[in-house]
């Protein structure tokens, strides 16, 4: 091999070498960019629905088991073997409506309260403390929560979020006879609409039956 044959052999790559490496590569990679582009927006999207999901899976939990229990007898209106209820349900109830505290001043006007009895036999055994669960939305960082706030005799109030980016406006509460008679009703439902740009809107419908009679 001549001096001038080595001496370009070891001299490396070439301009027009680097040149149509740098286009092999960029047509690699574009299509590329854009699959691990769409697999992170897929990867965002699917994170969303099973957000979503969760919100109703433990919102429906909830609703269940508190419309189960949902009735407050009135014990001054014995007559022989009856013993009747009191309007035991509540739509766009304040934080005391009926004289049913739970919450203060600052606490939302619930979408739903449900009233039922409680007894505890370390307190009282003629005396049932009143349960109240109240369903209100309340604003958190621009967004709308469905907040979940149970109040139980003295005890603190628990207050739990359990559906979030409601859409403002989506949220009905219907029963399957007058919601507020004393004749409380066997079946209640709350519907709601929860949104997000990667999921759009998810209806959830909350469904309970009373276990009372």
């Amino acid at each position: 091999m001549q001096l001038r044959d080595r001496i370009r052999s070891e001299g490396g790559f070439t301009l027009v070498e680097l040149l149509v490496a740098i286009v092999i590569l960029g047509i690699i990679t574009v299509p590329l960019s854009g699959t691990v582009v769409s697999a992170l927006k897929n990867t965002g999207a699917t994170q969303d629905r099973m957000a979503v999901s969760h919100d109703a899976q433990l919102s429906s939990s909830y609703f269940a088991r508190d419309v189960a229990g949902v009735g407050i007898r009135d014990y001054d209106s014995v007559n022989g073997n009856s013993l009747p209820f009191k309007s035991s349900v509540q739509r766009n109830a304040a934080y005391n409506q009926g004289g049913y505290t739970c919450g203060g001043a600052d606490t939302p006007v619930a979408a739903l309260r449900l009233l039922s009895d409680s007894w505890d036999p370390a307190d009282s055994m003629t005396t049932p403390e009143t349960v109240v669960v109240a369903y209100y939305l309340k604003t958190v960082a621009g967004g709308i929560e469905l907040h979940r706030l149970k109040c139980s005799g003295s005890d603190t109030p628990v207050d739990v979020p359990i559906a979030h980016n409601v859409k403002a406006g989506s949220v009905t509460v219907t029963c399957s006879s007058t919601c507020e008679s004393a004749t409380v009703p066997n079946e209640i439902t709350l519907r709601l609409v929860t949104t997000k740009p990667s999921v759009g809107d998810y209806p959830i419908t909350l469904n309970g039956q009373r276990r009372q009679s």
